[in-house]
């Protein structure tokens, strides 16, 4: 019984500390260093699917992030999150991925460098899912994709063509 008790005690002063450690509640608003908004939809890539034919992607935002508030170079990776219902519609798709920093309030500029590296061009496809790149701190961004291309298997009846869905991550 002692034991029991013992045990119970000792394992309970030890959860104590947890609880504390990983809450955060964003109640601190000097601690959000970073903001990732999605772009207006009317901005996003365009897809049209005609039958079983090879078709292009249109040029349009995906993502908007501010780091002005930390000068530390931040990672990102660029995640498709729906290549599972894409490989039903698609027999290839090839995105290129576009970065722009922002130079004044309306106006972008395509970025060549990070973290003092040349920057190549970026491709998500279905294969790899993904794309990460380093972002430099103290400056606003956004994320597009520049251009792309597919392969369609066509529409049946019944079925709908799946378009790509995004999701951004920062390290």
């Amino acid at each position: 019984m002692k034991r029991a008790l013992f045990f119970t005690l000792i394992a309970a002063l030890l959860l104590i500390p947890y609880g504390v450690t990983y809450a955060y509640d964003g109640a601190n608003a000097a601690d959000n260093y970073l903001s990732i908004e999605p772009a207006d939809p009317a901005l996003a890539p365009n897809i049209n699917v005609i039958g079983n034919a090879i078709g292009g992607v249109s040029a349009g935002d995906l993502f908007y992030i501010d780091i002005t508030n930390t000068m530390a170079d931040t990672p990102f990776t660029l995640y498709i999150t729906n290549v599972d219902e894409l490989v039903h519609s698609y027999r290839y798709m090839n995105l290129n991925i576009g970065l722009y920093v922002q130079t004044s309030a309306d106006s972008w500029e395509k970025v060549t460098a990070t973290a003092g590296e040349l920057l190549q061009d970026m491709y998500i496809t279905m294969q790899n899912g993904m794309a990460s790149f380093t972002l430099l701190g103290n400056a606003k961004y956004k994320i597009t994709i520049e251009k792309g291309c597919f392969y369609s298997y066509g529409i049946s009846p019944g079925k709908s063509i799946a378009i790509p869905s995004f999701y951004l991550s920062a390290s």
